[in-house]
């Protein structure tokens, strides 16, 4: 199973379609839960570290984290499905990582097993999730040779 940590609002309106139409063509072990943590209304720097603090409450010691972060090395769909396959036939439970506006905490970042970059470019949280759904469809297709992705 794959767990989604992500801070902020609920799923934005206009994506639910979107998000509940990938994420039910999951199936084990790629299936995913979603946990969804409310935004920090402190100041950036106390966000942050409140923010992080609670997401790693979230993580289980045993538990392989993926941060999604800009600053993280790129990985293409290719790649993405061959990690999280390894981790998943190793019956072992993924948690992907979605910060909150201002970003997490050194703490978070270095219990990451490995931080992600999604794109060059910077989107919305809440578009970040459609994103990330779609490619783990995407990873199980190519894991289980189906033809939703093209070489």
């Amino acid at each position: 199973m794959i767990t989604l940590v992500t801070v902020g609002k609920k799923h934005d309106a206009l994506l639910v379609d979107a998000i509940q139409r990938y994420q039910q063509r999951l199936r084990a072990p790629w299936n995913v839960k979603w946990e969804v943590l409310p935004h920090s209304s402190m100041n950036a720097l106390k966000a942050v570290q409140e923010e992080s603090r609670r997401i790693l409450k979230r993580i289980q010691p045993s538990d392989y984290v993926i941060l999604l972060d800009e600053n993280g090395l790129p990985v293409d769909s290719p790649a993405m499905s061959r990690v999280l396959k390894q981790q998943l036939a190793s019956s072992r439970h993924v948690s992907i990582v979605i910060g909150g506006a201002y970003g997490v905490s050194s703490a978070l970042k270095e219990r990451a097993n490995s931080s992600w970059s999604l794109s060059p470019l910077v989107f919305p949280h809440q578009l970040v999730r459609l994103i990330i759904i779609e490619q783990l469809y995407r990873a199980q297709s190519i894991a289980n040779h189906t033809p939703y992705h093209h070489d």
